[in-house]
């Protein structure tokens, strides 16, 4: 076999890869959605919300807004409400007055949802008990790896997958 082939294979084989890579999108690249385009994904998944103030503007605390949630956040509760059957209302999404960090509301990562005792029961009964975190609440771990905490009044969900 003349030395050409394997050159040619190789410049092929590079042009390919070339190809993949620049219409791959990277492995940590989120999709942001609008308030009205995840409202749109939970009002089709049967999922309600409501916020103090009525309203949702996400620079006012007493609102509830969707405003650059993460798509796998919006995915991870529709998952949530079809494998529980449950009933769930959202309380709070991206909007001002929450904790800041990484993995935050205000990022999109976060949900709060209301304390149902249909909802309770799945969380607890099919996800991993991790404990007491002091100033938080009682801690539960999904398959996925999602952070499930009873704040009392809430549940407050930390979605790093979708869980599907």
């Amino acid at each position: 076999m003349s030395r050409f082939v394997p050159r040619a294979l190789a410049v092929v084989a590079a042009g390919v890869i070339a190809s993949v890579l620049a219409f791959a999108s990277p492995a940590h690249a989120a999709t942001f959605l609008t308030h009205s385009e995840a409202a749109a994904q939970l009002r089709a998944a049967g999922i309600t919300w409501s916020s103090s103030g009525n309203c949702s503007d996400r620079n006012n605390s007493t609102c509830t807004s969707f405003t650059n949630v993460r798509q796998v956040t919006i995915t991870g509760i529709k998952t949530l409400k079809s494998a529980s059957g449950c009933a769930i209302n959202i309380t709070a999404g991206t909007e001002a007055g929450h904790s800041s960090g990484t993995y935050s509301h205000w990022n999109g990562y976060k949900l709060d949802i209301s304390k149902y005792t249909c909802i309770g029961n799945y969380i607890k009964n099919n996800f991993t008990y991790v404990g007491y975190i002091s100033g938080w609440g009682y801690q539960y771990r999904s398959g996925a790896g999602n952070l499930y905490t009873d704040e009392g009044n809430h549940w407050d969900i930390l979605y790093y997958t979708c869980g599907c």
